[in-house]
Formats: C-alpha cells, sequence, structure tokens
C-alpha cells in the first residue's frame, strides 16, 4: 500500500464506505444480530493435493469441520471416526463413505492401528483434548485442534513442546481470525488510521437461551467438568483481543459469579423439570418444552431419528430423560452467568471484556479507541470514525462476503487456511497457530485465578 495515499483513499481501499458525517449511536446498537458466514475470498487457492483426516469425536464441531469435505471432496477426505455414542458413529460414517476398519469407538482405538491419514482433527469434549492431541502428535498427524487447547496451562505447555518435538502442524480453531469481519477489524488496525490504540472495549452477549442451553443444562456447565466459562466460551475473546491489539498482555483483574441459575431463585409452582406439570412453564423464557418441543430450536445436541414425523418423542423422551428438560434453576451447574475483565497491555493499552448471559440478542459488540479515530463494530457493520476529518465510514459484512459456514465464515476459513498449511508444511499460512494461542490462553487462566482470589494477576509466559 502506497504510504502517501490519503486517509480518506485508504479507507475506501479497505472497502469502507464514507457515511459522510455521524452516526448516532442508536444506528448500531440496536441492530438485530444473526450469525452470517463466509468462507470465501479471491486469493484462495486449493491445495496441491486432497488432504486426508481422522476425525474424534463425530459430535456438532466435528460435523461442522467435516462438511467442508464433502463441498470441496478434492480438497479434504474424512477417511476416519472415533465416537462412542454408535448412532453418531453410523451417521458420520455413511456420509463421508468410512470404511469399516477405519471406524472405532473411543480416540485411543484410532492410536492402536499405524498412521493412515496426513492428519487427525480433533473435535473430542474439551478434558479429552489433551491425550488424543498429544498421542497423535507423536505419531506424527498434523492437528485441526477444537479449542480451548486443553484444562490447564501445563497441559497446554505440554501439547506446545509436542508439536515442536515432532515438528507438526497444529492450528487452534480460534475461527474468529478467519472470519471477514474480524479480519476487516485487524486491517484497519493495522493500517495506522486509528491512530495509536489507546483502549478497546468488547461484549460477547451470549443470549439467554443459549446460556440456558450450553452452560447451565448443557455440556459446559461445571468448570471442573469441562473448562471455566472464560475458556470454554470466551476464549475466542481473549484469542481475539490479542490478536487485534497486537502486544502482550502484562495485567489482568476479573469478578463475576453465578448469580441467577441457583435453587434460591427457582419460582413458586416449578419443578424439577419442565415436563413434570410445572405451574410457570407457559411463562417461563427458559421452558425446555418452549425450546425444544413447541419451537425446535438448539436440537444440535439432540440424536434424532432420520424421520423427522418421529422428532417430537424423540425431543419429549429426552426432556424426560436427558439433561436438557431440567428446571435451570435446579441443574448442577456452577460456571458464572456474568464475568468482567480489566486488562493492561504494553503501551498502557486498556482493554475491558464483558461476557454477559442476560442479553436477548447475541452477536459480539467491539469500541476501539485510538488517538486518530475509532471503531464501532457488532459483526455485521464496522463504522470507523477519523477524527481529523469528521468522516465515518461504514464496511458491511453481507455486502463483502459469500455466506457459507458458520462463526462468520470462520469455520471453513480456518480449514481452508489449515488444509493448505498441512499440504506445505508450512505454519505460517495460519493466523491460529498453537504459539500464537498461548498467550490468549494464559490471559484466560490468570483472569479466573483474580476472579477466584480476588487479585490482580500477572501475565507472563
Amino acid at each position: 500500500m502506497q504510504k502517501d495515499w490519503s486517509r480518506r483513499e485508504l479507507l475506501r481501499a479497505m472497502g469502507l464506505i464514507s457515511l459522510g458525517g455521524a452516526v448516532p449511536a442508536s444506528t448500531w446498537a440496536n441492530i438485530p444480530l444473526v450469525e452470517k458466514t463466509i468462507d470465501d475470498d479471491g486469493d484462495y487457492v486449493k491445495p496441491a493435493r486432497k488432504i486426508t483426516a481422522i476425525v474424534l469425536g463425530a459430535g456438532s464441531r466435528g460435523n461442522v469441520y467435516g462438511n467442508y469435505g464433502l463441498e470441496h471432496p478434492d480438497e479434504l477426505d474424512i477417511v476416519g471416526v472415533a465416537e462412542p455414542i454408535p448412532l453418531r458413529n453410523e451417521r458420520y460414517a455413511q456420509k463421508h463413505k468410512i470404511e469399516a476398519k477405519n471406524r472405532f469407538v473411543t480416540w485411543e482405538h484410532v492410536f492402536d492401528v499405524p498412521k493412515f491419514a496426513d492428519a487427525v482433527i480433533i473435535t473430542t469434549p474439551d478434558p479429552l483434548h489433551y491425550g488424543p492431541a498429544m498421542r497423535a502428535l507423536e505419531m506424527g498427524y498434523d492437528l485441526l485442534l477444537e479449542k480451548p487447547i486443553a484444562q490447564s496451562w501445563k497441559e497446554c505447555s505440554d501439547i506446545l513442546k509436542q508439536a515442536k518435538k515432532y515438528k507438526r502442524i497444529v492450528a487452534v480453531c480460534h475461527v474468529l481470525r478467519y472470519s471477514p469481519y474480524y479480519r476487516k477489524v485487524k486491517e484497519v488496525i493495522d493500517s495506522g488510521v486509528l491512530g495509536k490504540i489507546i483502549s478497546v472495549q468488547h461484549l460477547e452477549p451470549i443470549q439467554h437461551v443459549h446460556m440456558s442451553h450450553s452452560y447451565v443444562r448443557g455440556n459446559w456447565r461445571r468448570e471442573k467438568d469441562t473448562n471455566p466459562i472464560l475458556l470454554a466460551k470466551s476464549c475466542h475473546d481473549m484469542d481475539i483481543l490479542r490478536w487485534w491489539v497486537g502486544k502482550n498482555c502484562n495485567y489482568v483483574s476479573s469478578f463475576g459469579s453465578l448469580s441467577w441459575f441457583r435453587a434460591e431463585n427457582a419460582p413458586e409452582g416449578s419443578t424439577a423439570r419442565c415436563t413434570d406439570g410445572c405451574a410457570i412453564e407457559a411463562t417461563c423464557p427458559y421452558s425446555a418444552l418452549r425450546i425444544y418441543h413447541r419451537e425446535r430450536t438448539w436440537l444440535h445436541h439432540f440424536d434424532l431419528p432420520e424421520d423427522k414425523a418421529l422428532h417430537g418423542e424423540a425431543i419429549l423422551k429426552n426432556l424426560k430423560e436427558g439433561p436438557y428438560g431440567r428446571c435451570v434453576y435446579r441443574c448442577d451447574n456452577d460456571v458464572p452467568d456474568h464475568q468482567i475483565l480489566a486488562m493492561e497491555f504494553d503501551d498502557n493499552i486498556t482493554v475491558s471484556f464483558s461476557m454477559e448471559a442476560f442479553t436477548n440478542y447475541a452477536g459480539r459488540r467491539t469500541r476501539i479507541m485510538g488517538s486518530m479515530g475509532d471503531i464501532v463494530g457488532d459483526e455485521n457493520d464496522l463504522y470507523v470514525a477519523d477524527f481529523r476529518t469528521g468522516e465515518i465510514t461504514k464496511w458491511n459484512t453481507n455486502e463483502n462476503a459469500k455466506i457459507k459456514s458458520g462463526h462468520g465464515g470462520g469455520d471453513w476459513g480456518l480449514v481452508r487456511d489449515w488444509l493448505n498449511a498441512v499440504e506445505k508444511q508450512d505454519g505460517s499460512l495460519l493466523t491460529s497457530t498453537l504459539d500464537a494461542s498461548m498467550e490468549s490462553h494464559l490471559m484466560a487462566f490468570m483472569a479466573e485465578k483474580s476472579r477466584h482470589n480476588r487479585t490482580v494477576e500477572q501475565v507472563k509466559i
């Protein structure tokens, strides 16, 4: 990019459209957000050969990454699967035409046979990242590793050492780095248009039903069984903040708690399950009968029969017997439903982060304040203000993106870059390398230490 371009020309070159004046906060703050997706850009060059991979864990994320191979069979071929739930194992094997000899019950069984693929995709539950990652690296597999890396700083460090020892490619699934919106924010920051970055405010609105599904009733409800919610949900945010700022985080403090989804807040007349004749079920915003049975939403963790006519009966059975039918005030959850972080980076850059369960919307919101301009964004519209001219320019995801995959296009954007890195054995083709992900994980671990101890913690690798 030419150094003598005007600031207006620079913004236009980045695809930002001038609005010619100030934009009221209400213009962006109240936009209802739906997750948008993209996986394509004009610079993409396909791998020179097809990459073969084994998927460990045929649940939601295993299907997301594996589906790239169905759409692009000349780039990715899923040749093995490990999954202990028979229905998931069978469906995944049929979908990807996996030979019987390459179907396994657990991840350990995969490594009982000689290496038979280029790479392993680890989408097992959080507590089962460390074991398969260590063994796969030892056997010479490259990795696509679902976040978080592992459950402790020591385990994360062990995996990093193992990857370096065996010289393997490891991509951590910090998928936001691969979405056009987040890449555009990074591009604006790095262009210098904002001047010196002074401060950042970042909000992750989990959305109240999502909170109840995943972190009250669901798989990530208990810290010791999975990870702290800051890692399980918001390590994306720790990573993206570290990536945007581009400098070391030195100190962090954090406060947060489980305030609402507790037994003492259970309404009078409520029951252990929503199917037990709860007196307030019809008006409860967290009614399992409404969410899963009547509205048929948030069903991606339900193993439903192929025949949709049988879905209603299967959902009711799950609600009567499984975890998703429980009253949100009577679960065994312990992770916070709200948490805030204050961080100090190099050059005295301050960053605040807020994770909030009680919103009616999803979609992260960000403000970045620089000495010569600022950014306001919501994953859909990005506004860049130039203090010198008073001009505000806009970049819209829908107008600049081809919609194909989740997390704003990051899911398949990650897979695409990872396949090229594996084919060329060049980790520099990735932004979410294992090395790059370590500090953001440490930020989260130290924030949790701060929350529990009410201290300010130093972030030092």
